[in-house]
């Protein structure tokens, strides 16, 4: 499932460095639900991804957890230059255009939905970009329909009995062209 709204609200409120009852209560849960609801929305699948991936890509120091995590880390961060200076600098160039073309949080890039001139080129994008979230290629997909298939009943009545009348009226003993008049110019078809 996509994040929603309250759970953004809620993971940058924990990254913040707020218990979870407060991050649900920043998030717009009540005072009195708060409690259970960041307890539900921390032990949620998306949130603990997202907090994952957030760490991963920039740490954010804050509170009692961070000045324990702080000490092991600067321990290692020396050994780790030391063992490769000059190939340390071509990677940080590389991560750092990685970031440049991670999507950001509404889980689209708008650098590459505003390449696309037409709406339907922009959803066949965003639905078969495996990168995007699986809700928002669902919806991409949903969106698309229309344009590629139509529903059973959009076609009009004569629309319909024509169709009919051209399925029944196929066969060895169907009806035949008309023959072209060629020695009238602009004759029937």
């Amino acid at each position: 499932m996509a994040l929603t709204p309250k759970k953004r609200a809620f993971i940058d409120a924990v990254r913040g460095g707020a218990s979870n009852k407060d991050a649900a209560i920043a998030a717009g849960y009540s005072a009195k639900t708060a409690s259970a609801a960041g307890s539900r929305l921390a032990a949620d699948v998306d949130v603990k991804l997202e907090l994952h991936k957030l760490n991963a890509l920039a740490p954010k120091g804050s509170g009692v957890k961070a000045d324990v995590k702080a000490s092991p880390k600067k321990e290692r961060r020396p050994s780790a230059p030391k063992a490769e200076p000059a190939p340390a600098a071509a990677p940080e160039h590389v991560a750092d255009d990685d970031l440049g073309d991670e999507p950001g949080p509404a889980g689209f890039d708008l650098a590459k939905a505003l390449t696309h001139a037409d709406p339907k080129d922009f959803l066949l994008a965003v639905m078969n970009d495996m990168g995007t979230e699986p809700k928002l290629r669902v919806d991409a997909a949903k969106a698309l329909m229309p344009f590629v298939h139509q529903r059973r009943g959009e076609g009009g009545k004569k629309e319909q009995a024509k169709e009919k009348a051209g399925q029944i009226a196929g066969g060895k003993f169907g009806p035949r062209q008309p023959p072209q008049l060629k020695a009238v110019p602009g004759g029937r078809p």
